[in-house]
């Protein structure tokens, strides 16, 4: 079945979080950027039907970006420039369409010990056709995980539009699939994240 992923636990959200403050905290106030909306969704599918989870709530954590780099849209999408960023999602706040579906996916995530999806990011790298990969450490339900990111971005007069995605395992993060139904739905481990950031300038 085809799996999609609407921001799942973004890498997005995280960069354009990322963006909206400066290096330092003297910095903050003096930034162009503004983060204008972000969404994270899971995506996957069970023996009975396909479903999504998903978030627009995000906090940034921390953000540098290269010594003597000026913020702008354009340092969004430079490779080197931002050398440290992390963004928590409340994981709790993954809301689906599917009856019954929300509680058994919070008992897995175990978001009462494990309140806060995270991915701090560690680099972004460029290759000879453009494309950009974000890499970092993704934690889920406490258990932290090195993924890579394919980022895409386009520029509009509103901004710059940031969206991603990545396949992930849950038994990778310890995450048993939920059941329901007495066991009857199973739902299977793989799920796919997709990410949508929109960055502008104030």
């Amino acid at each position: 079945m085809k799996r999609r992923f609407l921001l799942g636990w973004s890498a997005a959200a995280m960069l354009a979080m990322s963006l909206s403050l400066a290096a330092r905290p003297a910095a903050m106030a003096d930034t162009p950027l503004a983060f204008d909306s972000a969404k994270v969704t899971i995506a996957g599918t069970s023996n009975i039907h396909e479903y999504t989870a998903s978030t627009t709530t995000a906090r940034l954590v921390r953000l540098q970006l290269a010594a003597g780099t000026v913020p702008t849209l354009q340092a969004l999408v430079t490779p080197g420039v931002v050398q440290a960023f992390e963004i928590a999602i409340p994981a709790a706040t993954l809301t689906s369409e599917k009856d019954g579906l929300d509680k058994n996916m919070h008992k897995a995530l175990k978001v009462t010990q494990h309140p806060e999806i995270t991915f701090r990011l560690s680099r972004v790298e460029g290759d000879a056709t453009g494309a950009l990969k974000g890499i970092g450490i993704l934690r889920i339900a406490g258990v932290d995980r090195e993924i890579g990111l394919t980022l895409t971005t386009q520029r509009s007069a509103a901004g710059i539009t940031v969206t991603g995605q990545v396949p992930l395992l849950m038994t990778d993060f310890a995450i048993e699939p939920p059941k329901a139904m007495l066991g009857m739905l199973k739902t299977d481990p793989k799920v796919t994240v997709t990410f949508e950031i929109v960055l502008g300038l104030k």
